[in-house]
């Protein structure tokens, strides 16, 4: 039986600017950073969550050379999705972000399910932070 989602792929840059990224201005909390003849595992998680980890990789194998070419040069455009961050107050969160130097794609804007705004990683990856609230299918029409 499948319990949860235990690992979400992020792929980046740089891992160790990355690792500083997620952990320095996101709070994020390093789980295992192992490097291997020929691969580097390096996995950070939320403090209350940890269950759930971002695993930081760099585009590669298993990708072959074509998808691996893609996902840089999509990284690249700064238009990769990476994942949505739920917060209380996401005025409030969004506001101590930018102070870190965390660069915004969109101010937090009131949505039919809450309150949004769109990050991006030093990676160029877009990380949704929502506040949400409850709705129904009839708030979206």
């Amino acid at each position: 039986m499948i319990t949860n989602v235990s690992m979400v792929t992020v792929y980046v840059n740089d891992i160790d600017e990355a690792k500083a990224f997620y952990t320095d201005k996101l709070g994020f909390k390093l789980k295992e950073d192992i490097s291997l003849p020929d691969f580097r595992w390096c996995t950070v998680y939320q403090a209350d969550h940890p269950e759930l980890r971002l695993a930081l990789m760099l585009p590669g194998p298993p990708l072959d050379e074509e998808s691996t070419d893609w996902m840089r040069r999509i990284m690249a455009k700064g238009s990769l999705h990476g994942f949505g961050i739920a917060t209380d107050d996401c005025r409030k969160t969004f506001d101590e972000l930018v102070a870190k130097g965390v660069e915004y794609i969109q101010e937090p804007s009131d949505r039919p399910y809450g309150v949004e705004a769109v990050l991006r990683d030093n990676s160029g990856n877009w990380l949704v932070l929502v506040e949400q609230k409850p709705y129904s299918p009839e708030d979206f029409a």
